[in-house]
C-alpha cells in the first residue's frame, strides 16, 4: 500500500508559478506510475499529467501542455507538478496518484491510491 500527501498548493496571481509535490510513503514508489488530477467545482476531475515508472515517460492533458512540467525524484520518494504561466482556469484541488498500470493512464479509474488534495486557486 502507498500513502500520498500532496503540498505546495496556494493562492497566486495569473501568470504565476506554482511547484506541487506529492510525498510517497513506503519503499514501493518506484514500482508506481505517478499523476496528477485536478477537480473544479462542479467539474469532474481532470487528468493533468502522468510520469512513468521510470520518469523516462511523461504524458500531459491538453489544457496544460506547454505549461506545466512532471518530474520524479525516486531518492525523495516525490513526484513534482511544476505549473507556469497559471490561469483562473487552472483553479482546482489538485489530486496526486499512484498507478499499477505499464502504461500511461489518463483516466482515474487507473489508478490505485490518491492523496487528499490540495488546492490551487488562480485570481485574475
Amino acid at each position: 500500500q502507498v500513502q500520498l500527501v500532496e503540498s505546495g498548493g496556494g493562492l497566486v496571481q495569473a501568470g504565476d508559478s506554482l511547484r506541487l509535490s506529492c510525498t510517497a510513503s513506503g519503499r514501493t514508489f518506484s514500482t508506481y506510475a505517478m499523476g496528477w488530477f485536478r477537480q473544479a467545482p462542479g467539474k469532474e476531475r481532470e487528468f493533468v499529467a502522468a510520469i512513468s515508472r521510470s520518469g523516462g515517460n511523461t504524458y500531459y492533458g491538453d489544457s496544460v501542455k506547454g505549461r506545466f512540467t512532471i518530474s520524479r525524484d525516486k531518492a525523495k520518494n516525490t513526484v513534482y507538478l511544476q505549473m507556469n504561466s497559471l490561469k483562473p482556469e487552472d483553479t482546482a484541488v489538485y489530486y496526486c496518484a499512484a498507478s499499477n498500470w505499464v502504461v500511461l493512464a489518463t483516466t482515474s479509474g487507473r489508478y490505485d491510491y490518491w492523496g487528499q488534495g490540495t488546492q490551487v486557486t488562480v485570481s485574475s
